[in-house]
């Protein structure tokens, strides 16, 4: 769901471990950027068990990442692609901070 206009879009996203983060763009061939999300910058991912997603496309597979400054909502293609999104975002939230001390 997107940040200032609060309507739904498709976006493609690219995690990257190395960088710790991942980026998101209109489509899988756009280059231009459409926003980043750093590792260190996300306090929570979790299914959005309250359906708290307005006009959520697939309220079943709607799960947020919630960063410092912004929730975003996502849905996933089917419920394994949420298992693993919410897994593989997780894990680098998470993995983030093994290289902090």
């Amino acid at each position: 769901m997107g940040g200032k206009i609060k309507s739904w879009k498709k976006r493609w996203f690219v995690f990257d471990r190395l960088k710790r983060n991942f980026s998101y763009y209109v489509d899988k061939h756009e280059t231009k950027l459409k926003g980043l999300i750093y590792f260190q910058a996300i306090e929570e991912v979790y299914y959005d068990h309250l359906r708290s997603a307005t006009k959520s496309p697939n309220p079943s597979l709607t799960f947020c990442v919630k960063t410092h400054d912004r929730l975003y909502y996502m849905v996933a293609p089917s419920p394994e692609a949420m298992r693993i999104w919410m897994d593989v975002i997780v894990t680098g939230a998470e993995g983030y901070t093994q290289f902090m001390s």
